[in-house]
């Protein structure tokens, strides 16, 4: 009865011992007498008790691990505080198992050392410019070594990048001048720019003016040719007609007797002018024939108002006469 109780626990303990069941992203390394058998997948599994063992058990879930602060040293001999955070995810847990110690302590130190050479390659200025940069190198060099231990390094994130306190105030104080610099060419350029403006309206206006001035200067000729067209056209006009009566039948004896009255009337106005110098021609037989031709018109002009009768010879020609 004794040895059946513990036949019986014996191949309870066997069974408990042979039943592993594996979570999701979970992997266990199976080993037989000390040597690397096989990994479980998840779910149920059995392994040989007391001959099989599970000897490692890894997460395949992606891990963030955060790399401790560091002092870097830029390449123009500026210390920097550099923290970052590395996400890596185990991809072969048989070299996970083997392949390290310690993988994680190795990828931590390894993560330091490549962020300290990459940064001592960067001025200080470029390194809060170049994170992307920073991050993509790290995560190259660590990768490329972490293939032997089974993972695979995903990205690398630098957290904060500390400078000394004197840097500090010195980024401080040029990142105030700079606003000020900004802030007074702003301004500068806003005064330029009025200047400009109003430059541009004075102009603008100054053309408009002138175009105006130019297009009254050019309908006032206009309108000036016009009217001289028109008097012109009207003088034309007179003179044909005037040359027409002139052609007509004793239309020259009327031009003659025209020019006589209005010479005779000149002549009278000015005589009769108590303060006008009057000034006589030299020539006053020009002017005798032009009174003489002007009354024998008249003359002649009454004579074909009356009746026909045997005309007496005219001696008005013939006088002379002096004009005091």
């Amino acid at each position: 009865m004794e040895i059946a109780f513990v036949v019986a626990v014996v191949a309870v303990i066997f069974v408990v011992k042979s039943i592993k069941v594996v979570p999701q992203q979970t992997a266990w390394v199976v080993e037989r007498l000390g040597r690397y058998d096989r990994t479980l997948a998840p779910g149920l599994n059995f392994v040989v008790p007391f001959i099989e063992k599970v000897a490692y058990k890894h997460s395949l879930k992606e891990i963030p691990l955060d790399v401790p602060e560091q002092i870097c040293i830029t390449k123009d001999n500026t210390q920097l505080k550099v923290d970052g955070i590395l996400y890596f995810q185990v991809t072969d847990p048989m070299r996970a198992s083997y392949g390290s110690s310690n993988y994680v302590l190795a990828i931590t130190q390894l993560a330091q050392t490549t962020l300290r050479s990459v940064i001592g390659r960067l001025e200080l200025d470029k390194t809060f410019e170049e994170r992307e940069m920073i991050n993509a190198q790290v995560v190259n060099a660590i990768d490329e070594a972490a293939l032997n231990w089974g993972v695979k390094v995903l990205r690398y994130e630098i957290k904060d990048l500390t400078p000394p306190a004197e840097i500090l105030r010195a980024m401080q104080a040029q990142i105030t001048a700079e606003r000020e610099k900004r802030a007074l060419i702003a301004a500068s350029e806003g005064k330029r720019q009025e200047q400009i403006n109003l430059a541009e309206g004075e102009r603008a206006a100054f053309i408009a003016k002138s175009e105006g001035e130019k297009q009254a200067a050019i309908n006032q000729a206009q309108g000036e040719a016009a009217a001289i067209r028109e008097v012109a056209e009207a003088t034309a006009q007179a003179i044909e007609r005037i040359a027409a009566a002139i052609r007509q039948p004793g239309g020259e004896q009327a031009v003659q007797l025209k020019v006589a009255e209005k010479a005779v009337e000149a002549y009278a106005r000015v005589a009769h002018d108590a303060t006008t110098t009057l000034i006589v021609p030299s020539n006053m037989t020009e002017v005798a024939t032009l009174i003489g031709s002007a009354m024998q018109l008249i003359d002649s002009k009454r004579a074909s108002a009356r009746p026909r009768r045997e005309e007496a010879p005219d001696a008005a020609s013939g006088r002379t006469g002096r004009v005091q």
